[in-house]
């Protein structure tokens, strides 16, 4: 019991950079509850706006949907074109977005994790990066540090633990590739 409570006290994120004031992170926790996860503003370019007006790279013709969930967007680049849907950003480091992308409902883009191997679970985060043309479809979760290459597809509630290669299809949980991508 002593031992725990000693690595209790040494657990610490004091090296993970919020990447703005505390006043920034205090606005823009109400901002996203009133208006992002709350489903009032159902208008996708008051949503963009926010983001933008938050820090968010977002390039032109992005669809935003209510409910999506973004960590700080400050860390955020979203690509000419693309669409996030009621997602989860959890993006302790940098999101980057390319044109043409579709990340579907309650799919999960996860930046960080915890070192299992650490007593003291240290906390890392490594940036994912969507290339452009990827989707990543409903209920599916991409890891810490992924890239998904150009026109790669992580299928419905797959998870991908591995970069995705382009034109490419992925299924399952570890996401294996199951068939190239032929587009019309």
């Amino acid at each position: 019991m002593n031992n725990t409570v000693q690595l209790q006290k040494k657990f610490d994120t004091k090296d993970f950079q919020h990447g703005a004031s505390t006043l920034k992170q205090l606005l823009w926790y109400f901002t996203s509850c009133l208006f992002f996860r709350s489903g009032l503003v159902p208008f996708s370019i008051v949503l963009v706006w926010f983001l933008k007006l938050f820090g968010a790279k977002i390039g032109k013709d992005v669809r935003v949907k209510p409910y999506v969930h973004i960590k700080f967007p400050w860390k955020l680049e979203l690509g000419d074109h693309s669409w996030l849907a009621e997602c989860y950003i959890e993006n302790l480091a940098a999101v980057i977005i390319g044109k043409n992308c579709c990340v579907s409902q309650n799919a999960t883009l996860m930046t960080g994790n915890h070192n299992y191997k650490s007593p003291y679970f240290n906390l890392i985060t490594k940036p994912i990066i969507l290339e452009d043309g990827v989707w990543i479809g409903a209920s599916a979760i991409v890891c810490p540090g992924i890239i998904a290459k150009s026109h790669s597809v992580l299928s419905v509630g797959s998870i991908a633990t591995k970069d995705l290669e382009a034109f490419s299809i992925y299924q399952g949980n570890p996401a294996v590739k199951i068939r190239e991508r032929e587009l019309s």
